[in-house]
């Protein structure tokens, strides 16, 4: 793991990180060995977990094109944005719409650090990050950097990706995504990808042990409750469905079965 000038004040490095086990099982560098300890164990408890993540990631990509392509939408909001992995949400909305503008947030330090990948925008768009916690919503809505860069009287893309199942029921994840919509205009879309145990309750049971041993405890989550997140929005079709069955192009691994995709994935639209 390189020397990236991390604060060390500020990172853990003696205990895992989700972002960081994320972003050494999708391949990436900013891990620690905590970190590759962690994913090792999860992966050898379900080794679908690598097909899993790829596939949360490919879902995410389609979802940002779709918004920007089908939806016309202009501005994002992305809450719970982890580490910086190209593309990253702001080159895909901006391929499409180079005047595109993304407002990244996210509380985790090392993010912070390599949040220069995040913030190179076209010359027409416009990026910001904001150093915040999902669950203090008001911190997020409050932030000059999100009123310089987003104009709430024009729909904006909230996106809530893979986050979700790290809140526990007394940080109340519907209550703070509502919050979190509220300000934002009619046109508006929710996009999210929510952890579930449905498909594979065995496997990502053991998975969701190992993150509560490392003081990471999961909310795992059935489709009905999935639906709460959802309630007096607009679903785009086909609804709430595993992340691989949403608008599937062709693009990213083939094949995947449903017992190796523990995450549903939905875009709505607020009326």
């Amino acid at each position: 793991m390189p020397d990236n000038g991390w604060p060390a004040d500020r990172i853990d490095t003696e205990h895992a990180h989700s972002a960081r086990i994320y972003d050494y099982i999708m391949g990436g560098k900013d891990y620690y060995p905590a970190d590759k300890e962690a994913g090792d164990a999860m992966s050898r408890e379900w080794p679908a977990l690598p097909i899993h993540m790829r596939a949360n990631r490919d879902w995410m990509n389609r979802a940002v094109r779709w918004l920007a392509e089908e939806a016309g939408v202009r501005q994002f909001l992305d809450v719970g944005t982890g580490i910086p992995t190209s593309p990253n949400l702001h080159e895909i909305a901006q391929q499409v719409a180079p005047e595109s503008r993304v407002v990244y947030v996210d509380n985790d330090p090392i993010v912070l650090t390599l949040s220069q990948g995040l913030l190179s925008s076209t010359a027409e768009g416009r990026t910001s990050y904001i150093e915040a916690d999902f669950r203090e919503p008001a911190t997020i809505l409050d932030a000059p950097e999100l009123r310089e860069t987003l104009d709430l009287s024009r729909p904006v893309a909230l996106t809530v990706i893979a986050i979700v199942h790290f809140m526990l029921d007394a940080d109340d994840a519907v209550g703070v995504v509502r919050r979190l919509l509220e300000p934002l205009p009619s046109g508006s879309y929710l996009a999210m990808s929510i952890g579930t145990a449905e498909f594979a309750p065995q496997e990502v049971g053991r998975v969701a042990r190992e993150y509560a041993a490392r003081d990471m405890p999961m909310r795992l989550r059935t489709i009905d409750e999935a639906h709460e997140f959802f309630d007096g929005l607009e679903l785009v079709e086909p609804g709430i469905v595993q992340v691989h069955k949403w608008h599937p192009d062709g693009t990213g691994e083939q094949n995947i079965r449903d017992e190796d995709i523990a995450m549903y994935g939905a875009v709505a639209r607020k009326p």
